[in-house]
């Protein structure tokens, strides 16, 4: 049975934790400086799990704990600013690696540490980035030339409620930090460094319009693995029209994207939770096929199903299993990729016949 330490387990985590354990063939550890998130852990009956009070912003708390417990691989699902920490110490350690973050600077940090031999360090799992570059480069693989790859996701209430049309349904800090930073992408074939919140356009899915402008991460390496390969690619997220606009007034307007911790506190205490949402995926590559300009779409919608006699949320299900799926490809296979792993690096068709996978069906 191989040894996991799990860090951080709210709303995607403690769903991770379930999924793993219920194999039978994953111990975890779950390790959180909360008392409350360990108890809630805890009452959730898993079996081979334990949790155990770990600090993960002090090195020092998380290196005790390695050197107490042996374990062969380290899932984060805490804040992106903790993961320079977490994979520092994978490394020293010699563990498996992974994460679901979405920031472009602690990847690339992690990209350049990772060992080139030993064990395999994979960033920005879950769904966007994620799932969305497993199945784009499963798309753009069936053009001889490309042209546009168009990536589109969003999480969204089911009944929105609020003037801003939205629901709280993952990580704060990383809400703020993908609508603050700036993006990557493709222009021309080159390159491009993108305004985040810019960009805007409208899409009608089953009869419904949605709007989508820039927001930073969730392309993930997808263009840099095809630099010189496509002339145009971007990454947007899906809103219900107005949110684009409401949040410019908070974040350029009012400046409070220079004031990250007081917009968290703002959001949080007025925008509610949710467990009655829908994950929109949407991608879009043109190119050339046969020499004839065509074009190959994935359009799929995601909501709350139940998940081991529980209620999860689409944003949770589809986060915690894109996770778990590639988690399971690496630890489960004869000879473990090395070093920084890619999640287009993954192959469409291992993906979603994987236990976890299959839930993307």
């Amino acid at each position: 049975m191989k040894r996991i330490l799990m860090l951080g387990a709210g709303k995607v985590g403690s769903l991770i934790a379930c999924l793993l354990t219920e194999t039978g063939e994953y111990q975890l550890f779950v390790g959180d400086a909360s008392e409350d998130v360990l108890r809630r852990t805890q009452e959730l009956g898993c079996k081979n799990l334990t949790v155990h009070a770990v600090d993960a912003n002090s090195r020092e708390s998380l290196e005790q704990f390695l050197n107490a417990h042996s374990v062969d691989a380290v899932i984060s699902c805490l804040p992106y600013y903790c993961n320079f920490t977490v994979a520092e110490l994978a490394l020293k350690f010699g563990l498996h690696y992974f994460d679901l973050t979405e920031d472009v600077t602690v990847s690339r940090h992690i990209a350049r540490i990772s060992p080139k031999l030993g064990t395999a360090f994979v960033p920005q799992c879950g769904l966007a980035p994620g799932f969305i570059s497993i199945i784009a480069n499963e798309l753009m693989s069936h053009f001889e030339s490309l042209e546009t790859v168009k990536l589109r996701v969003g999480a969204l209430p089911v009944n929105p409620s609020n003037a801003l049309k939205y629901s709280l349904t993952w990580s704060t800090d990383g809400l703020i930090n993908e609508y603050a930073n700036l993006c990557q992408g493709v222009e021309n074939g080159k390159d491009a460094v993108l305004l985040p919140l810019e960009g805007y356009e409208t899409i009608e899915v089953d009869g419904l319009l949605y709007e989508c402008f820039n927001t930073s991460g969730g392309i993930g390496t997808l263009s840099e693995t095809y630099r010189g390969k496509v002339q145009t690619m971007n990454y947007k997220t899906l809103r219900y029209p107005g949110h684009c606009e409401k949040i410019q007034f908070l974040m350029q307007d009012l400046k409070l994207s220079q004031d990250r911790g007081t917009l968290k506190r703002i959001l949080e205490n007025a925008i509610p939770q949710t467990l009655q949402d829908v994950v929109l995926i949407y991608a879009s590559v043109t190119g050339k096929q046969n020499g004839q300009l065509f074009e190959e779409n994935y359009v799929k919608k995601f909501y709350p199903k139940r998940v081991l006699d529980r209620l999860w949320s689409a944003i949770q299900i589809t986060t915690a299993c894109g996770l778990c799926a590639v988690f399971d490809l690496v630890m489960q296979a004869p000879a473990p990729p090395k070093g920084f792993v890619t999640q287009e690096g993954i192959k469409y068709a291992d993906f979603i016949e994987n236990r976890f996978g299959r839930y993307y069906q």
